[in-house]
């Protein structure tokens, strides 16, 4: 029996000093990684890096945090060193966070200009959406036309973003082109049938036309299929719609 506790006493010896043995390697380890990020920011505040990664990485979580102004001190100098590799997120940043929608469009077309035979993509959105986008917040119409025509082109008509008929859509409304706007709301319901601002859309345009019983129909629709409208956590879109106005039109529509 002595014998018995003897060896388990030495298995349990062995376990434990292994167990103090792996939580040495990890504290070093953790040390040795910390060591080498700590190396890596100090590069970077002092721009003595020539990676352009590290300027960008550093620059990801203060634009995350709203600090654009000390952000883009590192996102520049990430886009001078690649500007191929980071044009689009600048963009990109500028579009959706800033809404400096001139710089965002220099970006995009710059990045165009450097990659002659290839379709960009920044952030994971077609480019030509994007500046469709930017010519959109600044109710220049009709190059937002030709801009989310072309992104669908890019993406064929079936596989294009369903929300760059929905803009076409808005764009021909902002023009007094209501027809023509109902149109471009039903080629986005023709890809999904639950696309609450096609219906919201529609709904305003007839009621310029003044078929106000289609108008009622749609924003009916609209109100049915709010679930599925377009929307982000991080990000309010240019083309976003809220419950509160959608009921205020129906109200509208009711006098």
């Amino acid at each position: 029996m002595k014998k018995f506790f003897k060896i388990l006493a030495i298995i349990f010896g062995v376990i434990l000093l292994s167990f103090f043995a792996y939580l040495g390697y990890i504290y070093y380890t953790y040390q040795k990684v910390n060591k080498s990020i700590q190396q890596k920011n100090e590069k970077v505040i002092n721009f003595e890096s020539n990676l352009s990664e590290d300027y960008f990485d550093y620059s990801v979580s203060i634009n995350k945090s709203g600090d654009f102004n000390k952000g883009f001190k590192y996102l520049d100098k990430a886009v001078e060193l690649e500007p191929v590799k980071h044009l689009g997120y600048r963009g990109w940043i500028r579009l959706r966070k800033i809404r400096d929608y001139d710089k965002a469009l220099m970006d995009f077309d710059r990045l165009d200009s450097l990659t002659p035979n290839v379709i960009d993509a920044p952030w994971g959105e077609d480019i030509d959406f994007l500046r469709g986008e930017c010519h959109y917040g600044n109710k220049n119409y009709q190059n937002a036309i030709k801009a989310f025509n072309q992104s669908i082109v890019n993406q064929d008509e079936d596989w294009a973003d369903i929300h760059s008929f929905v803009y076409l859509g808005l764009c021909e409304y902002e023009l007094g082109n209501y027809e023509k706007s109902i149109i471009e709301f039903q080629r986005a319901l023709k890809q999904y049938e639950s696309v609450p601002e096609s219906f919201f859309g529609m709904a305003r345009a007839y009621q310029k036309l003044g078929e106000i019983e289609k108008a009622k129909e749609n924003i009916m629709k609209a109100e049915k299929n709010i679930v599925s409208k377009r929307d982000d956590y991080y990000n309010e879109y240019l083309n976003e719609i809220y419950i509160s106005e959608v009921l205020e039109f129906k109200q509208t529509l009711e006098k």
